[in-house]
């Protein structure tokens, strides 16, 4: 029962309509594919929730803190680097070894996984077994962004093909709605408000 408990918690994480920056940053993630790409992908995706399971890991054990209005600045900003990324990219072949790309990818998922990681310290607290439930959650993170992957492919495949969107137009139109998202998150973190 716990399992699902656990599972079902990652896929709310990533699915809640309140902390939409997990869909943003998946969003911006996957705009610049179509299904064809779908190892790819799914290489990044995974790379960004084993980033956020490490962190997870490090706070959980205690062995890492970190200041949470730092942690929700950095947030949007490393959705805005991605959207900057899609912009300057868009329409240009993707390279296919591994770079910069999947390193960030990882980065910003210890990023984001520091963002979460107090909440979920104190859901599993003083729990003499963490690294069990910490795999369950990661599970439940890893399921819900497969589903935004589709979603994000499904409709990039829609618009470009029903629509006729060049996919140079749709990274971009997508990317750059993004942007506009992210930018006021980052004005009114209180670091910088």
């Amino acid at each position: 029962m716990i399992f699902f408990f656990d599972v079902q918690y990652g896929i709310n994480h990533v699915l809640d309509i309140n902390g939409y920056d997990h869909v943003l940053f998946s969003l911006v993630l996957t705009v610049a594919y179509v299904f064809k790409d779908w190892k790819r992908v799914l290489i990044l995706v995974s790379l960004f929730t084993l980033g956020h399971t490490i962190s997870l890991i490090l706070a959980a054990y205690d062995i890492v803190k970190i200041n949470g209005a730092l942690v929700e600045l950095l947030i949007p900003i490393t959705i805005c680097v991605m959207a900057l990324y899609n912009v300057f990219t868009a329409g240009k072949t993707i390279q296919k070894g591994v770079g910069l790309l999947f390193f960030s990818a990882l980065f910003f998922g210890i990023i984001h996984g520091l963002g979460f990681a107090r909440e979920f310290h104190l859901l599993i607290g003083g729990s003499s077994d963490k690294l069990l439930p910490l795999l369950e959650f990661a599970l439940g993170i890893e399921a819900a962004q497969l589903i935004i992957v589709f979603v994000v492919l499904f409709f990039s495949f829609l618009m470009q093909t029903v629509f006729n969107f060049s996919k140079r137009d749709w990274i971009l139109v997508m990317s750059s709605i993004v942007i506009g998202l992210v930018i006021p998150m980052i004005m009114e973190n209180e670091l910088i408000a």
